[in-house]
């Protein structure tokens, strides 16, 4: 899956015109304007650990245990451009978040200090996109502004994975968002090429919306196989990363922007039948500066049994050789402030490779408008320390039990 692919269709009118019978009012193909979607979403789950640390560790957003949690209420203004699209056309989404994921996913220099409890206001995404004909029989879509990253298989929104709880590698191996542009260009039926410029990772513009003074980059392909039933997205974020220092903070680094951080994430799905799905991700991850490497593989086994219930399975492997990638941060703005280059808490884990396994599955039942989507997780986890110190409740424990459950509301 592209989570940044841009549904509209002239089938109806069509028919009716083959059948000459006149079209009706319905059919008609929409207008621009009444194209423009508005949605809201709510995310709320709790996770139970046995062991009653302070933090579920190695689960960045769902790191709380034993509370309930308000993830996110996600409220969208969107305009999306048809994927047959054989003309110019133009498309934008905003969208906007409330709730305690915000402490994560924050643009630097945007709401990211409004408010200090643990829910907080987060703009997730406010972006044009365009498709224009030109270059290719596919042509090239064009995204400008703040957007969620493309790399990794998982996401923010939550009603696009298989479960409550999130993979390491999407917590700490991959951007969130960026800001910048973003180009896809369809260049035959089964390979796109992406390329795009960003002012980085989880940031906004020079003056006070970037930890440093220099560009980054993304680039990378996507296949589309076997009539699609077996696709792959490859994707690679390059630039400097690290906050730069400054006499007034005093704290960053020296010349920040001459150290590269290397975030490569590859993922590959093939759907077995209508019913048997699996994708296998591997990322591979590198910080100049600290010369800290992170290699992470995930495997994602998904079997819908009825039209409603699918169960789903999660195996991992993260290596963090150094120490530097996972960890946690106990304040509502210590990660904030820790990409800003601002004093803040974190808590970095030891040099350790982990593992962990999750089985879950989906409920989601059809109910009456204005809900047009329910999802009910629940989920079970192990995660395990496999070389190295102990790394779960606060170094006692090389292992670590939860059972946790969420609910995805969409209207």
């Amino acid at each position: 899956m592209t989570r940044f692919r841009l549904a509209a269709s002239t089938a109806l009118v069509a028919a009716a015109l083959a059948a000459g019978a006149p079209a009706r009012a319905e059919d008609a193909p929409t207008s621009w304007q009444d194209s423009i979607k508005f949605g809201a979403q709510i995310q709320s789950g709790i996770t139970f650990n046995p062991a009653g640390p302070k933090t579920n560790f190695g689960q960045a957003l769902t790191d709380h245990p034993n509370q309930l949690m308000l993830n996110q209420a996600l409220l969208t203004v969107s305009r999306e451009i048809p994927k047959d699209a054989s003309g110019w056309d133009v498309g934008f989404k905003v969208q906007g978040l409330y709730g305690s994921d915000a402490r994560y996913t924050h643009y630097i220099g945007v709401l990211n200090q409004a408010i200090t409890d643990r829910n907080q206001l987060d703009l997730v995404e406010a972006n044009v996109t365009a498709h224009m004909p030109v270059l290719t029989a596919g042509g090239i879509d064009l995204k400008l502004g703040l957007f969620s990253t493309p790399i990794g298989f998982e996401t923010i929104d939550p009603s696009t994975n298989a479960f409550y709880s999130h993979s390491y590698i999407f917590s700490y191996a991959l951007p969130f968002k960026h800001t910048g542009g973003l180009a896809n260009i369809h260049v035959t039926d089964f390979l796109d090429i992406y390329g795009g410029l960003t002012t980085g990772v989880n940031t906004t513009f020079p003056t006070g919306g970037d930890n440093n003074s220099s560009m980054s980059g993304i680039v990378g392909f996507g296949l589309n196989l076997l009539d699609g039933k077996l696709t792959a997205v490859v994707l690679s974020h390059i630039g400097p990363e690290n906050a730069s220092y400054t006499p007034t903070q005093s704290v960053g680094v020296p010349n920040a922007n001459h150290y590269n951080r290397y975030y490569n994430d590859a993922y590959v799905t093939y759907k077995h039948n209508d019913k048997l799905s699996f994708t296998t991700e591997i990322n591979y991850t590198k910080d100049d500066l600290i010369g800290a490497e992170a290699f992470g593989v995930a495997q994602y086994v998904s079997y819908a049994i009825t039209d409603t219930v699918t169960l789903n399975a999660r195996g991992e492997i993260f290596r963090d050789g150094k120490g530097f990638y996972v960890g946690y941060f106990p304040g509502n703005l210590d990660f904030i402030n820790f990409e800003r280059g601002r004093p803040s808490t974190s808590v970095g884990g030891p040099h350790a490779t982990y593992g962990a396994l999750t089985f879950g599955a989906t409920w989601k039942p059809d109910l009456p408008k204005p809900i047009s989507g329910l999802l009910v997780r629940p989920e079970v986890r192990y995660d395990a320390g496999l070389a190295g110190p102990k790394p779960y409740n606060n170094g006692k424990d090389n292992g670590q039990f939860t059972i946790a459950t969420d609910v995805v509301l969409t209207f």
